[in-house]
């Protein structure tokens, strides 16, 4: 099975591209953020047509998430545990039959947390603590994980181009990493570095400054797979080309490839 995660940075906006791309890489499921959409908005018809079953959380102008999935949603359930009072919608989780039992996805939008001396940096620090909680508590059902999406964190300098150009952003602060690694710390493997210790590994280009043109990128997407998943993982890869279509989003998909089949 293939799984894959994109900030499309606006779902409708990006239509075109997202079935284009979908059409290429033929995932089996996909992970969307930043859909910027309501749930009745979301253009479902276009791609239920390409053979996908389709999950939404989302919200008016901002934020959102969705998921796409070939295999039927055994159960889908949106928000994330710990603050009945966030509203924001960045978290959609699924679970899919396998052939060898049950797959079960994330799709994330972290907060970007700039500026950092506002709440909005308090708040990306208690929603990865979060994330921290619910995590726990979802590797002891010893279960496939995929914990996929757009991260908003900037793990290590390698994963910039110029890592000092982002020393006091809430992306690369030690507090984000920390936060980070003690996920990485509970047992997940990380997809991409699993694959690869290259240094030119980005999943976002800014649309400033010929950013792309210069692969002046960072890493912030990300697919982080519990020990079951990692035993079924085979490759992953950034699709770094889709950058360079016409008016594309800022960020590219990141792709796994796991040992399971649909059941």
């Amino acid at each position: 099975m293939r799984i894959a995660t994109w900030n499309v940075n606006s779902v409708r906006q990006r239509l075109d591209h997202l079935q284009a791309w979908l059409k290429e890489r033929q995932p089996d499921m996909v992970c969307l953020q930043e859909i910027k959409c309501t749930d009745e908005a979301f253009p479902r018809e276009p791609l239920e047509a390409l053979g996908y079953n389709v999950a939404v959380h989302g919200q008016k102008t901002f934020n959102g998430v969705a998921l796409l999935s070939k295999c039927p949603f055994d159960e889908v359930a949106p928000g994330l545990i710990g603050d009945d009072g966030d509203v924001q919608a960045r978290f959609l989780e699924a679970l899919v039959s396998t052939r060898t039992g049950v797959l079960r996805v994330v799709s994330l939008y972290l907060p970007n947390g700039n500026p950092v001396s506002t709440e909005k940096y308090t708040y990306k620090l208690n929603w990865m603590d979060r994330l921290l909680r619910f995590t726990h508590e979802r590797l002891k059902l010893e279960e496939p994980l995929l914990l996929c999406g757009d991260y908003n964190v900037i793990p290590a300098p390698v994963d910039a181009r110029r890592p000092e150009a982002w020393v006091n952003d809430a992306l690369f602060l030690p507090q984000t990493r920390q936060r980070f690694r003690s996920l990485i710390g509970l047992g997940l493997t990380d997809a991409v570095r699993a694959t690869s210790d290259a240094t030119d590994l980005y999943s976002f280009w800014d649309y400033q400054a010929g950013a792309f043109q210069k692969n002046d990128g960072i890493r912030i997407d990300h697919v982080l797979m519990s020990p079951q998943a990692t035993d079924r993982f085979v490759t992953a890869g950034i699709d770094k080309h889709v950058r360079g279509w016409e008016k594309p989003s800022d960020h590219v998909p990141v792709w796994v490839d796991l040992d399971l089949e649909p059941r």
